[in-house]
């Protein structure tokens, strides 16, 4: 399915504020109209489409590579404490 003008936004907003920083959630808000968690949700989902990944591969790759290694860092801590969420 090609990517709507929402799924545009949100690629464009990430690149131009990639890191979590104390006003981006306030940016996504009133820039987006979404509660951040709604953001993030959209934004895990879209970056595992292939017109995603044709419409940034940068952003998209990077945004994967911090995806999985805070999985992979999740997996670890619950391996070390023996508890899982």
């Amino acid at each position: 399915m090609p990517l709507t003008d929402r799924d545009r936004a949100l690629l464009a907003f990430e690149a131009q504020h990639p890191r979590h920083v104390g006003d981006k959630e306030e940016r996504i808000r009133a820039e987006l109209q979404v509660s951040p968690a709604r953001y993030y949700q959209l934004l895990g989902r879209l970056i595992d489409t292939a017109d995603a990944l044709e419409f940034d591969p940068l952003l998209v790759h990077r945004l994967r590579r911090v995806r999985d290694a805070d999985e992979r860092s999740r997996r670890a801590h619950t391996a070390r404490t023996g508890s899982a969420r």
